[in-house]
C-alpha cells in the first residue's frame, strides 16, 4: 500500500479551502485567523458550519507555524486521510452480511496508535463499522491509516457529533449496547449476542458518565495482575474477542 494513501493534508489559501469542502473532502478540523471575518473567510466559515468541522480561531503565529507554504491567506484546513462514513453505511454492511450489526463506539480515543489498533481489532472480529466523535478525540490521522494495517479499507468509520444521541437512536434500531467498565459484570457472566455496540472509554478517564449511563450493560475484565487497568485498545480487543465467542456459539 502507498504512503500516499496514508497522507492527511494541510490545505492553505482561502480557494483551496473554499474547494475542499464544496468537492466533500474530509475536513477534521479549520484553523482560522482570529478577527478575520471578510467574505471568503465568512463563505468558509459557513461551508465548515454545514459540515459541522471544529473551527478553531488562532493568532497568526500559529498559522504561521502550521504553514508549509507560506500563503495560508489566514485559513488552514485539515483533511483526514480517509472518508468518514455514515452510520447508515456501517448498517447497510451488515444487513449485506445478513448478520446482526457489530459496532465499536470509541469515546473520546485521543492516541492515534490506539484508533489504528482497534479499527484492526474491530476487522479481525468482524465488526462492522468503528464511532467516533467528532471532537476531543483523534480523527483518521495518516498515524491511524498505518497502524491500522490495511484495515480502514475494509471496516468504516462514522464521525458523529454527539456519541449518546447516536446510541440513543440506534437503540431504537434494535442494538444493544455495552461498556467497558471495571465497576461491571465479568464479561463472561454478560449475554454479548444480537445486535450489540461495544463501547471503550478514553485511555485516561475511560467511559464518560452520559455514555455510560445510556448504555444498557457494563462489562469487566477478568484481571489478576497488579495494575488495575488495561490500554484501551487491549481492553477492545479482550471484549471484541469474547463478542465474537459468544457469536460462534450461536
Amino acid at each position: 500500500m502507498e504512503e500516499s494513501r496514508f497522507q492527511e493534508n494541510k490545505v492553505e489559501g482561502r480557494n483551496a479551502v473554499l474547494e475542499a469542502f464544496r468537492s466533500g473532502r474530509a475536513v477534521d478540523k479549520l484553523f482560522v485567523l482570529d478577527g478575520c471575518q471578510d467574505g471568503p473567510v465568512r463563505s468558509i466559515l459557513r461551508e465548515a458550519k454545514k459540515k459541522d468541522t471544529i473551527i478553531s480561531f488562532v493568532k497568526k503565529e500559529r498559522l504561521d507555524q502550521m504553514s508549509e507554504t507560506g500563503k495560508h491567506q489566514g485559513v488552514i484546513a485539515v483533511t483526514a486521510a480517509y472518508q468518514y462514513a455514515e452510520i447508515e453505511d456501517i448498517l447497510a454492511l451488515a444487513q449485506k452480511k445478513e448478520e446482526p450489526p457489530f459496532l465499536f463506539f470509541l469515546d473520546n480515543i485521543e492516541d492515534p496508535h490506539n484508533l489504528g489498533a482497534i479499527i484492526r481489532t474491530a476487522n479481525l472480529v468482524g465488526a462492522h463499522g468503528v464511532v467516533i466523535p467528532k471532537r476531543r478525540a483523534v480523527g483518521l490521522t495518516a498515524t491511524v491509516a498505518r497502524t491500522s494495517a490495511g484495515a480502514l479499507n475494509y471496516t468504516p468509520v462514522a464521525k458523529v457529533t454527539n456519541l449518546v444521541h447516536t446510541i440513543e437512536e440506534l437503540k431504537k434500531e434494535g442494538l444493544w449496547f455495552v461498556c467497558a467498565d471495571m465497576g461491571g459484570s465479568t464479561m463472561y457472566e454478560v449475554n454479548l449476542k444480537g445486535p450489540i455496540g461495544l463501547v471503550i472509554g478514553n485511555e485516561g478517564e475511560g467511559v464518560s458518565r452520559l455514555v455510560k449511563e445510556t448504555c444498557d450493560f457494563t462489562a469487566s475484565i477478568p484481571m489478576r495482575g497488579d495494575i488495575d487497568s488495561l490500554n484501551a485498545s487491549v481492553a477492545a480487543g479482550v471484549l471484541a474477542y469474547e463478542i465474537l465467542r459468544q457469536r460462534l456459539q450461536g
